[in-house]
């Protein structure tokens, strides 16, 4: 606005989210020169270094975004914050950025979902066809072998692997069957996935980090941001903590809406040529054992079983 504060009356409140890093709201009426009180919300985030397997440079990625003028590649739907201030310390980092107001998580809609992902499509698609010099700039960014990456890391793990395999499994034997095939079709399943686009990722794609406003959809928690194969976000959007009852008609709706988005800017494969269906067995698979496992009651286990019963239901 323009308007000098010369005080301000202020509240914090931690926000939801920021398993690695403290992210609170600032709010309350800034004091200007002319005696006006104007409200104001800032959001500030607070990163301190961590490790995050395969990806050592996740812990600053966000700040070194900023830095590099990712605010730049943005044109319009979807974007991140407005950044107001960044700071870089030993070790650690904070960001003043906007706070959005708008719907997020469970409360999203069906169609809320398919104008995310056809609006990542075009942003993606964009950002394919154009190479805009900002890409050049970022240095800190994921591998594009990632998602393999921690595919391969889940399936080293004895505890998931040999469970679905074991007569003590409680998981319906046809779930576990079907994360056995996929393991022995994920060869295949990388070497195809690696004839398709590479294309900016954002890596965390689910539905809290997705923010839909009258204007745009707004993408917060860039920390995973990198390279990946066209329709990587997808697995997220869909899987990730997702409303159960839903993934079907989100997998139906939202692989096309996104590949339409996609061909605005670019050429565009065939829906199945994604494997988004073998990409989400692949990566949510063997974590969603894991969360089986560790349930403490039979609801928490059956919303497990419910998740990977739907992605069956995707065949």
């Amino acid at each position: 606005m323009g308007v000098k504060a010369v005080g301000a009356e202020f509240g914090v409140r931690r926000l939801h989210g920021g398993t690695l890093g403290d992210v609170r709201l600032v709010f309350g009426e800034a004091l200007t020169e002319g005696g006006d009180r104007l409200p104001f919300k800032i959001v500030i985030k607070h990163q301190r270094k961590f490790d995050r397997h395969n990806d050592a440079g996740s812990w600053r990625r966000e700040y070194d975004l900023h830095d590099a003028g990712f605010a730049g590649i943005f044109t319009g739907s979807p974007r991140w914050p407005d950044v107001y201030r960044a700071e870089l310390g030993d070790g650690e980092w904070r960001i003043w950025m906007e706070h959005v107001e708008g719907v997020t998580g469970r409360a999203l809609t069906d169609g809320m979902y398919v104008r995310a992902a056809e609006g990542l499509g075009r942003f993606q698609g964009r950002l394919y066809a154009e190479r805009p010099d900002v890409l050049g700039r970022i240095g800190n960014l994921s591998g594009v072998d990632a998602m393999e990456a921690y595919y391969r890391h889940y399936k080293s793990w004895a505890r998931v692997h040999d469970y679905v395999r074991s007569d003590a499994c409680g998981i319906p034997r046809h779930l576990c069957g079907m994360i056995a095939d996929a393991d022995e079709g994920a060869d295949g399943v990388w070497a195809r996935l690696r004839r398709l686009p590479t294309v900016l990722c954002h890596r965390d794609f689910w539905i809290a980090n997705i923010i839909v406003t009258d204007g745009s959809v707004v993408l917060i928690d860039w920390d995973t941001a990198g390279w990946g194969y066209l329709g990587e976000d997808l697995v997220s959007l869909i899987a990730d903590e997702a409303d159960v009852d839903g993934m079907v008609t989100h997998y139906r709706e939202c692989v096309p809406a996104y590949l339409r988005g996609f061909a605005e800017h670019a050429d565009a494969p065939p829906a199945a040529e994604l494997l988004v269906r073998e990409r989400i067995i692949l990566h949510y698979g063997y974590r969603l054992v894991e969360w089986y496992l560790d349930a403490d009651s039979d609801e928490g286990r059956r919303l497990q079983v419910d998740t990977l019963q739907k992605v069956y239901e995707m065949a």
